[in-house]
């Protein structure tokens, strides 16, 4: 059960977190949910030990061009990166209540995902200067 209701997660939609996430470092499954049926650059990753912990994210391409995301190989080697056509980046979304106009992406803890193994990982980006809430608004 999530915030969108029943869904059904087939195993191949897992995503396995070895480290956790930033804060949430015991939930390790967690399966992306569209939002919608369009092509919406927001999903939801829904922990699936915690129903009642879902976290949005998006596509942060769709926002920004040139967000460069740093991996070290030591986290390469974690995902099983064999190519960078594997890799999926997300990043997550804080949209306040009653104030949709202020969202803000979460540019320096991106969740960068090989698609091919199904193995995730936040990275965080530090040295970059990229900022924990960019407003796509300003774009």
């Amino acid at each position: 059960m999530t915030r969108l209701g029943e869904r059904e997660v087939s195993p191949d939609g897992i995503i396995y977190f070895p480290r956790g996430l930033v804060g949430l470092e015991d939930k390790r499954d967690f399966a992306l949910l569209k939002v919608r049926d369009d092509d919406s650059p927001f999903l939801l990753m829904q922990c699936l030990s915690d129903p009642g912990l879902g976290l949005l994210v998006a596509d942060p391409y769709s926002f920004i061009d040139g967000y460069d995301v740093k991996i070290e190989n030591a986290d390469r080697k974690v995902l099983r990166l064999d190519s960078i056509r594997e890799l999926a980046v997300l990043v997550t979304v804080t949209i306040p209540q009653h104030k949709p106009e202020d969202t803000t992406l979460n540019l320096q803890g991106p969740i960068v995902i090989n698609t091919r193994t199904r193995i995730g990982l936040q990275i965080p980006q530090t040295e970059a200067g990229y900022p924990t809430h960019f407003r796509p608004i300003d774009a």
